[in-house]
């Protein structure tokens, strides 16, 4: 097990924002790529990593949504991405490498929660396939920009929803066991924390450290699949704005549900802070490194054992180049 999955006492907590994280650091000739970086956490990581100094493409499924969401946002370029579909994924990387500029920020942002069965072009559950294999396979075609960089980060977003459930590795696409949307959420946000544990062994030697970030509860687009009793027993209701909470659930007022500004904060923050020079394969939430949990514990303030675990790393890893065909050859890529 990790002995670094500790926390790091970083003087931050959960009500710290993404601008707060940055302030003082200069990302000026650096470049970032946030997808899903037209919409809730992604547009407030995106805001802020642009007015610190970077130059940060943003992927878009919709282009003219992103086009509207950024069209003021100084030092941010648009293309096309849609990441249940691995053609699109080659396109957009190909476009990007075509440039021969160095990465030295990606944040796997984008996702989607708790919707009805549904499955990509080749058959595989959309929310592992988005979520997780999706930026697999983004990471991978990526690859020579971000060696290119000499010092890269990569983030990518998990969730308290690992909690819910480990991967299966047997049937991680539901071919051959019922369909639930709550699991399959749970699966893919365990995946993409075993993600950065596999990607950071590969990585660190060449300079490139991984990072999986749980950004704390917020109100996104992300509800939109929730019912009506699911958003009750949340204490809201159907008629809310995204990004704040009603009076009295907001974590400035001791409750539970961030504003979209802090909820950006620990991407920033593994994306840049000097505070983790050194360090990667680590979860990450409040600005902080996380505490590893108890077999039983759910108290939503750290990371299970099993979604940092480096077998199941490994085992995660071996599965996401079977799925997609692609193999990262660190010998070739050297």
């Amino acid at each position: 097990m990790q002995t670094r999955q500790v926390p790091i006492d970083s003087g931050f907590d959960a009500r710290t924002t993404a601008r707060e994280v940055l302030k003082g650091i200069d990302l000026s000739g650096k470049t970032a790529i946030v997808t899903g970086g037209y919409s809730g956490i992604g547009l407030e990581t995106v805001q802020a990593l642009a007015e610190a100094g970077a130059t940060v493409v943003v992927p878009a499924r919709s282009m003219d949504k992103a086009g509207a969401a950024l069209g003021g946002v100084a030092k941010v370029e648009l293309d096309e991405l849609d990441l249940l579909d691995p053609e699109s994924i080659d396109r957009f990387a190909s476009r990007f490498l075509a440039n021969n500029r160095p990465l030295h920020i990606l944040i796997n942002n984008a996702g989607i929660s708790g919707n009805p069965l549904t499955r990509d072009s080749r058959g595989y559950e959309s929310q592992f396939s988005a979520n997780h294999l999706g930026h697999f396979q983004l990471t991978i075609r990526l690859w020579p920009a971000l060696m290119k960089a000499k010092g890269a980060r990569v983030v990518t977003l998990s969730s308290r929803a690992h909690e819910d459930a480990e991967v299966d590795f047997a049937d991680p696409n539901y071919l051959h066991r019922p369909y639930n949307k709550t699991l399959a959420y749970g699966q893919s946000k365990t995946a993409t924390a075993l993600f950065a544990v596999a990607l950071d062994r590969r990585g660190r030697e060449l300079g490139i450290r991984a990072f999986a970030v749980h950004p704390g509860a917020v109100l996104t687009d992300l509800i939109r699949f929730m019912s009506d009793d699911e958003l009750q027993a949340w204490g809201l209701t159907r008629d809310l704005k995204h990004g704040s909470a009603p009076a009295g659930l907001s974590v400035d007022e001791g409750g539970i549900f961030k504003t979209l500004r802090q909820g950006a904060a620990t991407s920033v923050w593994c994306a840049t802070s000097t505070q983790l020079d050194g360090m990667g394969g680590l979860y990450c939430q409040d600005v902080d490194v996380a505490k590893i949990l108890g077999p039983e514990a759910t108290s939503g303030t750290g990371v299970k054992p099993y979604a940092i675990d480096p077998v199941r790393a490994e085992q995660l890893w071996n599965l996401s180049e079977q799925l997609t065909g692609l193999e990262l050859s660190i010998a070739k890529t050297a």
